[in-house]
């Protein structure tokens, strides 16, 4: 499970990294249907894209520990949910949007749990070997 969540959490961490830096470049033409948004909708997104792109750094950063912190995990998972949150709430303020962002509603609905359950798992292992290692006595 430890290498599932090193694997599970860089991943996360590039694709956040990449899909940031793709908004900050294109703006409007990364989102489907948003071309003609004009200048606001365009610096929001760059912005968020920027934001995004320091998001996925946390969680590269969170990759690099030894052990990989659970708190920090579940914090940028807890993140990724409450975005997820706010696909459903514009669902239902103004229906279904475009068929990738409702696939992207799913992502970020479904991974954040396989990550809370994964959190401490390279901090369990710490702790088993520890004990493992400790004299019986000692």
């Amino acid at each position: 499970m430890a290498k599932a969540l090193r694997t599970l959490t860089q991943t996360m961490g590039w694709a956040c990294v990449a899909i940031g830096l793709f908004h900050v470049t294109l703006g409007n033409a990364a989102l489907p249907g948003a071309g003609s948004a004009g200048a606001t909708v365009d610096s929001w997104g760059r912005f968020m894209g920027a934001s995004f792109a320091g998001y996925g750094l946390a969680w590269l950063w969170a990759a690099r520990q030894r052990p990989i912190p659970a708190q920090a995990v579940r914090w940028l998972a807890g993140v990724f949910l409450l975005g997820g949150v706010g696909r459903l709430l514009s669902l239902a303020a103004h229906g279904w949007p475009q068929w990738f962002q409702v696939a992207l509603t799913v992502i970020e609905l479904g991974l954040p749990p396989v990550f809370f359950w994964l959190a401490d798992a390279e901090e369990r292992n710490r702790r088993g070997d520890a004990m493992a290692a400790t004299p019986a006595g000692a």
